[in-house]
């Protein structure tokens, strides 16, 4: 999707154009599915909690997806990937604000949970601030997509300044997309049907995408698509992503949990800076692979104190089941004789 976003953004395709064509394409895959699939098991859905789903469309796909796309354009493939690697870490912060989770620096779990959002923070500061010299291509003869969205701005702008406002735009669409995924579990306990979820907040989203595509977008000869990368790049997002993978997504941390699907992440980091490399001849800085490194560590560190921390409870709660076990036994032989 990194790579496919970015191939589009430097054809010329608008970035807001994109983020209403990709929900579109999701409703149009997803509501006949869903029902088919959940027009009979589903529970009633209330004005109230269609609302709410509205509201995390808002702010989880469509500002998420926007300012993704802004982002983007400003970076690359691969500092998209490697930011994604915060997101289990930004959960956390936003969890222990709502009270969701607690930390203690008491404990080696907590401690490990702390220093991964250091490293983590460490990380995006090192992409933003630092590059470096430039690292050896994967192939010099690069699959030929050439950056031409924006002449003017090229030819205009700071190079160095819209890489450190790309680099805080994608920050803060992977913090959207966290407070979402933190809000969104307790409007599925009222909505459990995942399918017909999801459908309904892809719905919600391209119709806000649409009025926002309108208001930056006025020249019609922009909302043209071409028989091209950035056509495919719309149906792979749209239907791959926003219709197939949100909704694996979400049955693998139903079967496996969320740190499970959280430790495949810096796996695409490193498909993502060989394609992107390879594919659009991206040059990959010693600022950035630092960078990344330091996320993956950081995420690995706060997923091991994660770990940690619930085998502890549930050592914890093993114990207090035997004691009271014990004190039940106790009790019996005690009222026998």
């Amino acid at each position: 999707m990194f790579i496919l976003s970015k191939a589009a953004f430097n054809e010329g395709m608008s970035t807001f154009v994109f983020a209403f064509y990709r929900q579109f394409l999701a409703t149009i895959f997803l509501i006949p599915l869903a029902l088919i699939f959940e027009r009979k098991t589903a529970p009633p859905l209330l004005f109230t909690t269609f609302f709410k789903m509205f509201l995390l469309a808002l702010i989880g796909i469509t500002a998420s997806f926007n300012i993704y796309g802004l982002a983007l354009n400003h970076t690359s493939a691969m500092l998209a990937s490697a930011t994604t690697n915060m997101i289990p870490v930004i959960i956390f912060f936003f969890s222990i604000l709502l009270r969701i989770e607690t930390v203690s620096l008491k404990r080696a779990s907590g401690i490990a949970k702390l220093s991964g959002v250091a490293l983590c923070a460490g990380g995006a500061i090192t992409i933003a601030f630092y590059k470096g010299p430039f690292l050896r291509s994967f192939n010099h003869h690069h699959v030929s997509i050439q950056h031409n969205s924006s002449p003017t701005r090229a030819a205009t702008a700071n190079p160095t300044r819209e890489w450190i406002e790309g680099t805080f735009l994608m920050i803060l669409s992977n913090t959207t997309w966290s407070i979402y995924l933190v809000l969104q579990g307790n409007v599925m306990k009222h909505y459990p049907s995942k399918l017909l979820f999801t459908a309904l907040q892809s719905l919600s989203s391209a119709v806000q995408s649409f009025f926002v595509a309108l208001i930056f977008e006025r020249d019609l000869s922009r909302w043209r698509i071409e028989l091209d990368i950035s056509l495919l790049a719309v149906a792979y997002s749209g239907i791959v992503i926003s219709g197939v993978a949100f909704y694996l997504q979400n049955w693998c941390i139903e079967k496996r949990g969320p740190v499970f699907l959280a430790m495949s992440t810096p796996l695409a980091l490193v498909m993502t800076i060989v394609v992107s490399s390879v594919a659009l001849g991206e040059v990959i800085t010693l600022g950035s692979v630092l960078g990344g490194v330091l996320m993956v560590g950081g995420l690995y560190g706060f997923l091991w104190g994660k770990s940690k921390e619930q085998k502890d409870l549930r050592l914890v709660v093993h114990d207090n089941k035997e004691s009271i076990k014990e004190k039940e036994k106790e009790a019996s032989v005690s009222q026998a004789l």
